[in-house]
């Protein structure tokens, strides 16, 4: 039954989405620059970076029974991050996933609801573009010999279907983390699949995003993971304790690709973190914490944002109150962490500030035309 309310909400999406007779084409706009020939897919020009919101729809709002997020408080980023799983059978957390969890229903595995289609029917997420987290964990043999080939093949006609809006696509996102046990010729497989499965799809509006954990992996083991720079558009990784142990940065520009750092949230390293995974405990909302976590996470973030211009052009803030869901409540990075801006008017102030000089891009009717003129 759940199959089959998937491909009718597809059905009804394709009918619906705006400007879908024109989803292979990129939007003309005469005031547009002409890119480099060095830009990647929706890659914007040099000291430019767009800004993402995650990561369920609590943390975003925005929505009428979600309305106390990043979207109640802030200016509208240029796009909100969510995530999916093509893990049909397992279950986590009281959730059994049997489809696309997350993109036509509203679920939860545990880190609280998520529904990508009823973000993208709110008027409030127009213009904005959209960052999918796509986990394979346990299945990634399975979609790289073609098993699941029906279920990557839904998700790309959903995508398909969103038109002109850029997604930006994290297939097994922070593929070296052990949590996720990924079977390194495996993954690289599955990411090559997906893509060109999407290829004879012809899904044109995909930036496919090759994610890292962050720590821990040095120029050689990243390149031992590297798809290849054929399926790669952009480099990613996570910006949480350790960051000052990554070296994704520099192994894209090595590669000419753009860097999106693509889960971000104010975590602080204990002196036992490389252990035991251990954050100090993070409130926002305890000013003592919150100007600790200012000193010690956002401006080292904003900072790894400034000083690489040329390849960090995106960035998702993950808005969450961490230490309420499930999938948290033992993990010891984010047990801890209510990361949530609004909850301090100090850092809510000081990201305003730090959000609005120009080269954070919101979300704006300009927005697609501006990404597109990258587009191949």
């Amino acid at each position: 039954m759940r199959t089959l309310l998937y491909g009718l909400g597809l059905i009804a999406l394709q009918a619906c989405a705006p400007n879908a007779s024109d989803e292979a084409n990129p939007p003309n706009d005469a005031n547009a620059q002409e890119p480099t020939s060095t830009l990647a897919k929706f890659e914007p020009e040099d000291g430019k970076c767009i800004l993402f919101v995650g990561q369920e729809l609590a943390a975003i709002g925005g929505l009428e029974e979600f309305n106390d997020g990043y979207l109640d408080h802030f200016e509208r980023p240029g796009g909100f991050t969510m995530y999916t799983k093509i893990r049909p059978g397992d279950e986590e957390f009281g959730f059994t996933y049997d489809g696309l969890a997350g993109v036509f229903t509203t679920d939860d595995w545990g880190d609280g609801p998520s529904n990508m289609s009823r973000q993208i029917a709110d008027p409030d997420f127009e213009h904005m573009a959209l960052a999918i987290g796509l986990e394979l964990v346990n299945h990634e043999a399975k979609v790289a010999d073609g098993t699941h080939d029906s279920l990557v093949i839904a998700l790309g006609e959903w995508i398909k279907s969103l038109g002109q809006r850029p997604v930006f696509l994290r297939i097994g996102y922070e593929f070296g983390g052990a949590w996720n046990h990924y079977d390194r010729k495996q993954y690289v497989d599955a990411f090559k699949r997906i893509h060109h499965l999407y290829d004879s799809l012809e899904v044109e509006n995909v930036a496919y995003v090759w994610q890292s954990h962050g720590w821990g992996m040095d120029q050689n083991v990243l390149e031992s993971w590297y798809p290849g720079d054929e399926y790669v558009d952009w480099c990613g990784y996570s910006f949480f304790s350790r960051f000052d142990e990554v070296e994704m940065i520099e192994f894209a520009r090595k590669r000419g690709k753009p860097v999106f750092i693509a889960e971000a949230t104010a975590t602080i390293s204990t002196e036992t973190v490389k252990t035991n995974g251990k954050t100090k405990e993070t409130i926002l909302s305890n000013s003592n914490q919150a100007t600790e976590a200012w000193d010690q996470w956002f401006e080292p973030f904003f900072q790894t944002i400034e000083e690489n211009e040329d390849v960090v052009k995106a960035v998702s803030y993950i808005n969450c109150h961490w230490k309420a869901n499930r999938m948290w409540f033992d993990n010891p990075t984010f047990q801890n962490v209510d990361a949530r801006l609004q909850t301090s008017e100090m850092i809510s102030a000081k990201w305003k500030s730090k959000v609005s000089d120009p080269r954070y891009i919101h979300a704006s009717p300009e927005l697609y035309s501006r990404l597109w003129r990258t587009a191949p």
